[in-house]
């Protein structure tokens, strides 16, 4: 057991009143309906057997370990840990007011900024996430005073205190509408800043000690140039926010001046109708799985079948919060990919099997993370992030009764849940002196 884990399992033991699967070193879960995560379908009487904090094995035919500690799963369904693909959790407490709201800052600095000191485990949304079946989240910082917004972490929602699965993992950085306003007000001065930025970058790159950034014409510190240095060679993904056809075509095109960029696409409401330019690229998208009508000049073609006609084109889609309480709401993850599933029964739409579903919120966002070999589906190696579900996850009426990260279980209660139990039932006398008469 690695350093990590054994404080982890230490947190979640005093988290949990002690509970002796909290440390069990290797657990059997059997006989559930089992889905991997990698898109493949469910597998009927299916065990996945963890250990040391690792998937060790699943599917059918599994078999059990000596000593292990064996949990029946009968009558129930087993899939890997939910992974949000676009959220900002732990960035707010409550987004309204702004003490606890850390997702965008007016200050200096822009593209240098790391959200991972920001991320607070202990906020409500986060263990209300994971008593949904949450156990990843993207974390996307948003813009303050210019289209780049900084750098985002991959976090898992494990109740303690080191959240961070991957800091800087990706640079974020508007386009489209809000990137044309960050920029001054017009689409071409939001791309002129882009590309001027990324060339600074550069500069900065070729000769660190004779940069510039406090020069009047430099768009960006020293700081900011030395964070976009990754970007531009390579070694950092870009997450750009589009989404309309013409802004995701533009933004493709940008590779004609930066061939290394390492491209995500987020938000791609009109993705469906570029889908074959996109998968030609073999850049990813995190899109909404909810979004179908035109709320704005860019989304005007908005449709709940974006995702599946991306999906049959060829793209790596996973989905995310795209302007829907992304730092609260990450429990929505099963409905868009159930409403997913669900398309296929209209005349006319478009939608996924319930295994690429399933993908869209695991394995999908992982990998588009650069983190598929870590997390996201219950292949052999891969962190323990189990959930036990009472029914089908894509149907609403489901429900966690378990929830593993990292092998450690977790609690899956909440202050909504400890409210809901408190007064469900009331007992005479039991209720604060307000309600008495």
């Amino acid at each position: 057991m690695t350093m990590k884990t054994a404080i982890r399992a230490a947190a979640a033991l005093l988290a949990i009143a002690a509970s002796p699967m909290a440390l069990a070193q290797t657990i059997a879960i059997t006989g559930a309906t089992l889905a991997i995560g990698d898109g493949s379908e469910p597998i009927q009487n299916g065990t996945v057997v963890i250990s040391a904090g690792k998937v060790v094995a699943a599917g059918a035919g599994v078999a059990v370990p000596a000593g292990a500690k064996t949990i029946d799963a009968s009558g129930k369904w087993v899939t890997p840990g939910i992974v949000s693909g676009f959220s900002r959790v732990g960035l707010a407490e409550v987004p309204g007011v702004k003490e606890t709201n850390d997702i965008n800052a007016r200050t200096p600095f822009s593209a240098a900024i790391d959200v991972a000191p920001a991320i607070n485990p202990l906020a409500n949304p986060i263990a209300i996430s994971r008593t949904a079946g949450v156990t990843r989240a993207v974390v996307v910082p948003a813009t303050g005073n210019g289209i780049f917004a900084g750098q985002g972490a991959v976090v898992d929602l494990g109740a303690d205190m080191d959240p961070i699965t991957k800091a800087r993992a990706f640079q974020y950085v508007e386009m489209g509408e809000e990137g044309a306003e960050d920029a001054g007000g017009s689409r071409p001065a939001a791309y002129l800043t882009f590309k001027m930025m990324l060339r600074e970058a550069q500069d900065y790159a070729r000769a660190p000690a004779s940069y510039d950034g406090r020069s009047k014409d430099a768009l960006l510190n020293r700081v900011d140039a030395e964070a976009l240095v990754p970007v531009v060679t390579g070694a950092m993904p870009l997450m750009i926010h589009v989404e309309s056809a013409r802004d995701i075509l533009g933004v493709l095109a940008l590779r004609k001046d930066f061939p290394a960029l390492k491209l995500i696409l987020a938000g791609a409401t009109e993705g469906w109708m570029v889908a074959s330019q996109i998968a030609a690229a073999k850049v990813p998208v995190i899109a909404g799985g909810l979004d179908d009508l035109p709320s704005s000049f860019e989304k005007l073609a908005a449709t709940q079948s974006n995702v599946g006609r991306m999906v049959k084109a060829g793209v790596p889609v996973a989905m995310g919060l795209m302007d829907r309480d992304e730092a609260l709401q990450l429990r929505l993850a099963t409905q868009q990919a159930g409403n997913m599933v669900a398309l296929n029964k209209v005349p006319g739409a478009t939608g996924l099997s319930w295994g690429q579903a399933l993908r869209s919120i695991t394995s999908a966002p992982a990998e588009a993370m650069g983190l598929g070999d870590r997390i996201g589906s219950l292949k052999a190696g891969k962190a323990g992030d189990v959930v036990i579900w009472d029914g089908d996850p894509l149907e609403m009426e489901s429900a966690p009764v378990a929830v593993w990260i990292d092998g450690i279980q977790q609690p899956i209660d909440n202050r909504q849940t400890k409210l809901r139990d408190r007064y469900a039932t009331p007992a005479e006398g039991s209720l604060p002196k307000a309600y008495e008469w």
